[in-house]
């Protein structure tokens, strides 16, 4: 029996499919082929989020999951095999990212019901939302507290092409002291119930994003203040000591993971920037001390803005939650407005899952409400966000050799910002996964 025979005989016994050479050429054959196929999108205008330029009649080449070129229509024929895709009676720019999501979670009003969410659970619900974030133009997203690592297993879904969803950095569950933010508040004593991010102490912290990363995360989200939808905590009070702090930035840094800090409160955004934070999100009750120790500091300000006002007209949840949310959304449009034109470093960030998801490029609006221009507040969206995600080198604006996530929307956002919420063509990796142009479109 001849040895190919043998391999043959051998691979059926144990149920496993030989793959002879001549197969494996075929299937190497077929990549090379999906490689070299070339996508033309006929982009009327394209913006430029480094400069704010909108140069028309230009023509993007995708092949692949990267933009190869982009040049002059009318010196970009179409070769055969190529596909091309209509957009010159839109605006094209980059895949939008948003730095601080929950897609795993969706908007409750009664907190209780989180009880019966469990990390399976909230994994299915989202694989809901990230489709929802996708098809609202956001092809990235750092998702920023997730129980159980039901993240990381949406993130990996994602990334083997199995669910259709936005690039992810995951934190899983984010680091709080015992009864803190992040902390179970919600069942009494006899239960005893901790959260899985729960730790105290420098040994404990340490340990905590070591096991974080071990389990798949990309980055550590820590509590370092009270919050708004939690049960019997303070928004305003610090939680972590400045030294635990430090053991999560530094443990954290070490292992090549960066740290975004939940911060309400002013003493907490201190100790937060402080101790070397890559970014603090709300920044409520910002102040002049806060302003320069992030600027010192270099830190991010996640603003998540918007769904202060949604939660206000259309939030059904405890009284004590409300009356939290109405103390905070009084004092969010002076610090957030200050915040934002300050000279900090801004990334946009939307808090997803406090409001329905989906609604995420709302947020801009509020930028520009605060006073940033138009491409100032997408800016916040492209380019900061990218590079808060250490991903500048690969996305944030429409140039060769980055992704090819590209969306586009009706008309010029440079204009009006509003236009963000109403994306007409979504494109991730070289992948179409809306175009509302086109018949059959999604």
């Amino acid at each position: 029996m001849s040895l190919t025979k043998q391999l043959a005989w051998v691979a059926a016994s144990l149920g496993i499919a030989l793959f002879v050479p001549a197969l494996v050429a075929q299937n190497v054959s077929a990549a090379e082929r999906n490689q070299a196929h070339r996508i033309l999108l006929r982009a009327g205008h394209f913006v430029d989020v480094r400069t704010g330029q909108e140069p028309a009649d230009q023509t993007i080449v995708v092949q692949g999951d990267k933009i190869v070129e982009i040049a002059a229509t009318q010196s970009t024929p179409r070769q055969d095999g190529d596909e091309e895709i209509d957009l010159r009676s839109v605006t094209v720019l980059p895949g939008l990212i948003d730095a601080h999501t929950h897609l795993t979670e969706d908007a409750q009003q009664d907190r209780y019901q989180s009880l019966l969410n469990t990390p399976v659970r909230q994994a299915l619900v989202g694989v809901k939302n990230a489709k929802i974030t996708l098809e609202a133009g956001f092809t990235m997203v750092r998702n920023v507290g997730a129980g159980g690592f039901s993240d990381v297993a949406l993130r990996d879904a994602i990334n083997a092409g199995e669910i259709e969803g936005p690039r992810m950095q995951v934190s899983g569950p984010p680091l709080s002291i015992t009864g803190g933010h992040c902390d179970n508040d919600l069942l009494p004593f006899e239960y005893h119930v901790t959260s899985d991010g729960v730790a105290d102490g420098v040994d404990a912290v340490r340990h905590k994003v070591r096991e974080n990363i071990k389990y798949g995360a990309d980055l550590i989200k820590v509590c370092a203040t009270g919050g708004v939808f939690s049960k019997g905590d303070d928004p305003q009070a610090s939680q972590y000591t400045l030294e635990e702090l430090k053991a999560i930035v530094e443990e954290a840094h070490r292992l090549g993971r960066k740290v975004a800090a939940h911060a309400h409160g002013a003493q907490g955004i201190l100790l937060a920037a402080e101790a070397g934070v890559d970014s603090i999100e709300h920044a409520t009750y910002l102040n002049d001390e806060n302003l320069a120790a992030m600027l010192a500091h270099g830190t991010y300000y996640v603003p998540t803005a918007y769904h202060y006002g949604w939660v206000l007209q259309n939030g059904h949840y405890p009284a004590s939650t409300m009356e939290k949310e109405r103390l905070v959304a009084a004092v969010k449009e002076k610090t957030g407005r200050r915040g934002v034109t300050s000279g900090l470093k801004v990334a946009f960030g939307t808090d997803s899952a406090t409001y329905p998801h989906g609604l995420n490029a709302r947020e801009f609006a509020t930028y520009v409400d605060y006073g940033l221009t138009p491409l100032a507040a997408l800016q916040t969206g492209t380019l900061n966000a990218a590079a808060l995600m250490g991903w500048s080198d690969r996305a944030g604006v429409l140039e060769p050799d980055k992704w090819a996530d590209i969306i586009a929307v009706p008309s010029d956002p440079l204009h009006d910002i509003t236009q963000l919420q109403h994306v007409v063509f979504v494109m991730k990796s070289g992948v179409v996964y809306k175009n509302i142009l086109t018949a059959g479109g999604k």
